[in-house]
């Protein structure tokens, strides 16, 4: 698990209201995606919150802002990170064994009590999810769960960077989408026990501690949550989504770039670690967003494209409001504190 913490969240640390096809998906902290799948209603604003337990600074925090009273039967609502094959092909699981087992675990406070469940879904081979449930027992306390998960003779994870398992939490669930817990199956998110959290406006739950560990613990032998400085925690949360500006500076300078002619810019972008992929790239534009400080003068343009990219550097240009002189080389800048530039390979 990556940023089991909850401590990095280059998109925005603030909140980001979430629902069907309106800010879905990667939101706010790293590697950990909100769907609403099949249209699913309701809105959860996430954010990430220093509400945590003991030994942790932050959490994740979902706080339903518009309430789904009636789930429709094709509708699940679930909170995920998605593991790298090559990961979980190399983590020492036999999991093509059902004696053989890794553990999830997690932090989790709610104010809606009553059972909820996770999930497991595999994508090489057959696909194939495991359900289980657990309950929060008291309101607003954090509690840690525990659950140990069976390999199946049916897994199959590639040795390569696809998508090889996806960790859920479902927070809502149609009837055509639930099943029998602690069972492989082809489709279930959750089990007929599973609460409607998205039922009333008041309810908030702060998700941290999240662990995946080879082998069969309980919460007296489970091993204790791997620490990691922030450095390394923002590393490995690099490898998927890397913001240039995660500060925010209205200055702060992207590159050094040149004139290819008179109304053409191009500056190159080293990436601080291997993406997964080859990365897309996701821009922000909007009046002088940019600028380009150049023989002692400055030119401000407002958008930045990408030209081409691997998975260790990118190349931008920029050709709106250009006026110069080829080959003069700069300092290419952020020049407006809402401009972004980021790279995604996110599973």
């Amino acid at each position: 698990i990556i940023n089991g913490d909850m401590a990095v969240a280059q998109r925005d640390d603030g909140t980001v209201a979430q629902a069907d096809s309106s800010n879905e998906g990667y939101a706010t902290v790293d590697r950990f995606q909100t769907q609403f799948a099949n249209s699913a209603g309701g809105t959860i604003t996430t954010s990430r919150d220093t509400t945590a337990p003991t030994g942790f600074g932050q959490s994740m925090k979902l706080d339903v802002t518009s309430a789904d009273t009636s789930v429709g039967s094709t509708h699940v609502v679930y909170t995920a990170q998605t593991v790298e094959a090559q990961v979980m092909r190399n983590s020492g699981w036999d999991y093509t064994s059902s004696s053989s087992y890794i553990t999830l675990s997690f932090q989790i406070r709610s104010s809606k009590t009553g059972t909820y469940c996770v999930f497991l879904y595999t994508n090489d081979g057959s696909a194939k999810m495991y359900t289980a449930e657990y309950t929060v027992s008291s309101a607003d306390t954090w509690e840690q769960k525990v659950i140990a998960i069976p390999g199946n003779s049916n897994l199959t994870f590639n040795n390569d960077n696809g998508n090889g398992v996806q960790i859920g939490w479902t927070w809502a669930c149609g009837t055509d989408r639930d099943g029998t817990a602690e069972t492989w199956s082809d489709l279930a998110f959750a089990t007929s026990n599973q609460v409607n959290f998205l039922d009333n406006t008041s309810n908030v739950a702060y998700l941290t501690g999240v662990q995946l560990e080879v082998g069969q613990f309980t919460s007296s032998t489970l091993p204790a949550f791997q620490q990691e400085s922030f450095g390394d925690n923002l590393a490995r949360c690099q490898r998927y989504y890397y913001n240039l500006d995660i500060g925010g500076s209205n200055t702060a300078s992207l590159g050094v770039g040149a004139m290819y002619t008179s109304s053409n810019l191009y500056c190159g972008i080293d990436f601080p670690v291997t993406m997964r992929a080859t990365p897309s790239a996701d821009f922000s534009t909007g009046t002088d967003y940019f600028a380009f400080n150049r023989n002692s003068g400055t030119d401000t343009f407002d958008t930045l494209a990408l030209s081409e990219s691997s998975t260790t550097s990118a190349m931008l240009y920029g050709s709106d409001n250009m006026s110069g002189t080829a080959g003069h080389g700069g300092r290419v800048r952020f020049n407006n504190s809402s401009a972004r530039i980021a790279f995604t390979s996110e599973l």
